[in-house]
C-alpha cells in the first residue's frame, strides 16, 4: 500500500486530497492543526487516514510529525508529500499590515520548505537510502504566474512557491525524488470566503481603495461561483504521483483560454487596464 504525507487537510483541497487517495487505496498521513479535525476526518476517511497535529509554521511539530510517519512505515517509504498547506490574505500593498504579508510568507513558503526539510528522507532524499523514491507534489496556483491587484503578498508567495519547486526539483535529482507543481484557478473551497472574510474594510476606509475593496469583495464571490471542485484538483494531484513521466507543472481552471492561456500571452499592460476596467482602479484626473 503506497503512503503519502498530504499538509493542511482539515478542509478544501487538502482534505479533498486525503479522500481522493484514502479511495484509491492510499495510506494517508495528513496534518491538521485541531484535535477536533483530526478525529473529524479518522471517522470519515477510515483506516487508512492518519491525522498528524502538525503546523507547518513550527519546526518541532514537523519533526515529531515525521517521527510518527518513520515509525508507522517502518521500513518502507513514502511514495508522495503533497505540500498543500496555504493562506490567503487580500488586501491593497500601499496599507496592507506588515505582518500579514509575513504570515503567507510564513505558511506558504518557508512552511513548504521546512515539510520538505522535514520528510525527503522518508522520501528517498538520503545516501543510505536504497528503496524506490517517492515524489513531492507543492500547491501553487494561477497567482504563481499571473497577478492581480490585491493579492500582491499571496501571489508573491506562489511565485516563490515556483521558484522553491524548480529549485528542488533540480537539487533532488541525485536521489530520484520527482517535484511536480499544480497551479489551480479558483477552487470551490473554504478559502473564498475566508480571503473575503479576511479583509478588514474599517482598516482601508479611510484609503483611496476604501470603495474598490468591495469590489474586490465581490469580484472573489462572484469567481467562487463558478469555480472548480477540490476533487479535480484532487484527481491531478493523483496523476502527478503516480504517472511515469510527469509534466514539471500543471495549471488548472476553468476556460483555460480565457483565464489562463491569453493573460500569459498578452502585454503586461493590456493586462493591466482589463484590472483597472473590472476594479475601477482607473488613474485619479
Amino acid at each position: 500500500m503506497p503512503a503519502a504525507v498530504v499538509t493542511g487537510v482539515s478542509t478544501g483541497i487538502g482534505e479533498a486530497i486525503a479522500a481522493d487517495l484514502t479511495r484509491r487505496g492510499w495510506r494517508v498521513f495528513g496534518t491538521v492543526r485541531r484535535v477536533e479535525d483530526r478525529e473529524r476526518l479518522k471517522l470519515a476517511l477510515g483506516e487508512n487516514f492518519t491525522g498528524l497535529i502538525a503546523d507547518v509554521t513550527d519546526i518541532d511539530s514537523l519533526g515529531l510529525a515525521a517521527t510518527m510517519v518513520a515509525d508507522a512505515l517502518g521500513h518502507e517509504p513514502l511514495a508522495g508529500l503533497v505540500c498543500n498547506a496555504g493562506v490567503s490574505l487580500p488586501g491593497p500593498l500601499l496599507h496592507q499590515p506588515l505582518d500579514e504579508l509575513d504570515q503567507q510568507w510564513n505558511v506558504n513558503v518557508r512552511g513548504l520548505v521546512a515539510t520538505v526539510q522535514a520528510f525527503a528522507g522518508l522520501l528517498g532524499a538520503s545516501e543510505r537510502f536504497t528503496g524506490k523514491p517517492g515524489r513531492i507534489v507543492t500547491m501553487s496556483s494561477v497567482s504563481g504566474e499571473l497577478v492581480w491587484p490585491f493579492v500582491g503578498g499571496y501571489a508573491a508567495s506562489k511565485h516563490a512557491v515556483e521558484a522553491v519547486s524548480h529549485a528542488l526539483r533540480r537539487e533532488l535529482m541525485p536521489f530520484g525524488v520527482d517535484v511536480v507543481i499544480i497551479g489551480p484557478g479558483p477552487v470551490a473551497t473554504p478559502i473564498w470566503e475566508k480571503s473575503s472574510a479576511a479583509i478588514d474594510r474599517s482598516r482601508y476606509q479611510a484609503t483611496f481603495y476604501g470603495p474598490i475593496i468591495e469590489k474586490f469583495e465581490k469580484e472573489v464571490l462572484a469567481r467562487a461561483n463558478d469555480a472548480l471542485p477540490a476533487e479535480a484538483v484532487a484527481d491531478v494531484v493523483f496523476h502527478a504521483l503516480t504517472t511515469a513521466k510527469p509534466k514539471t507543472r500543471y495549471p488548472l481552471t476553468r476556460s483555460s483560454l480565457t483565464n489562463w492561456t491569453l493573460p500569459r500571452l498578452l502585454p503586461d499592460r493590456v493586462l493591466d487596464r482589463l484590472a483597472a476596467k473590472r476594479l475601477g482602479l482607473n488613474r485619479r484626473k
